[in-house]
């Protein structure tokens, strides 16, 4: 059995796919770009904030889902520009605790949606 997770605290989604999906106890949530959800604009120019937009987005969605950044077990992040890897890094190390955080890959890609320069993903378990 699966739940659908949506909320408007993150950007709705662009294309036939929802924000997460909770199958059980593991929700799987979508990529999330730098949307802010409350303008609908993307945040660009700068890879941190980019990277921080991204975050929140995740953030709002586990908050629906009950749960927070404790709760993720794997990330992936796709770059367009690796080279943009440890300003991402920065950023994304504000959200877990060294000791406990999750599993991830970190993958340089071609493009992605909208052309941003940063996408997320997220697998978390109650």
């Amino acid at each position: 059995m699966k739940k659908i997770i949506n909320t408007p605290n993150a950007p709705a989604p662009i294309g036939p796919y929802n924000q997460a999906v909770l199958s059980g106890d593991t929700l799987y949530i979508s990529g999330q770009i730098p949307i802010d959800p409350a303008t609908g604009k993307l945040i660009e120019g700068d890879i941190a904030k980019e990277a921080r937009q991204s975050m929140e987005n995740l953030k709002a969605v586990l908050t629906e889902a009950d749960m927070t950044f404790e709760n993720v077990v794997k990330t992936t992040i796709f770059l367009k520009d690796m080279k943009q890897f440890s300003e991402i890094n920065e950023v994304y190390a504000t959200y877990f605790d060294s000791e406990t955080a999750p599993a991830r890959e970190t993958v340089e890609v071609a493009n992605l949606p909208k052309f941003v320069n940063v996408e997320i993903s997220m697998i978390a378990v109650r």
